[in-house]
Order: structure tokens, then sequence, then C-alpha cells
């Protein structure tokens, strides 16, 4: 008991200083990722929307034209559009995973197979 209670205290002090200061940073990384989840979840959630939506529009515009130039009334632009929203599904079901790309999509220029099956 050589220790001097102002000295005790100080220490007493500094050690719950430093507690607090841990805790407040494992708060706030633990709030700075879920903030970042959050963010790719947007961001998921809006490419997945974006691709559904042009998927749609770019059937519904071909339909029109087709019905302008071809002047065959409302069916192209009713076929065309149910087109547009099957291929919007499979944009996003191939977005999502849900879907395995097209093999030709994932060879690409350079990345012909080499096993000896004729392609």
């Amino acid at each position: 008991m050589t220790e001097k209670p102002e000295e005790s205290l100080e220490a007493r002090l500094k050690r719950l200083g430093d507690d607090i200061a841990s805790k407040r940073t494992d708060k706030s990384d633990d709030a700075e990722m879920r903030a970042a989840e959050s963010r790719q979840g947007y961001a998921a959630a809006m490419k997945l929307s974006s691709e559904f939506i042009a998927g749609i529009l770019v059937g519904a515009f071909l339909g029109y034209l087709l019905d302008h130039f071809a002047g065959t009334g409302p069916w192209g632009m009713i076929v065309l559009l149910l087109l547009g929203f099957c291929a919007g599904v499979l944009n996003v079901l191939r977005s999502a995973g849900m879907v395995a790309t097209p093999e030709s999509a994932k060879r690409g220029p350079g990345n012909e197979k080499k096993d000896g099956d004729g392609a």
C-alpha cells in the first residue's frame, strides 16, 4: 500500500477511459459495416430493377416501331412487350445468379475450348 490514492485513482480513470474509447470504436465500426451492407443491397436492387425495366422498355419501343412502320396494329406492341418482359426476367435471374450465362458469352474472343471437343 505504498501507492497514493490519487495515483490509483488516476490509473483506474485511465483504464476506464481506454475501455470506453475501445467500445466507442467497436460501435462505430459496426455502424459503418451496416451502412456499407445497406449500400451494397441498395446498389444490387437498383441494378436488378433497371435491368428488368430496360427489357420491358426495349420490347415496348421495338413493338411500337414495328406497329408504326408495318401497320400491324397493336399486335407488334403486345408480342414484343411480352418478349421484353421475358427478357427482363431472364436478365434479372442471370444477374442474381439463378440462371447460368450462355456458353458463348463465357468464352469471348480468345477463350476457345482447348480440350479437343471440335468446337
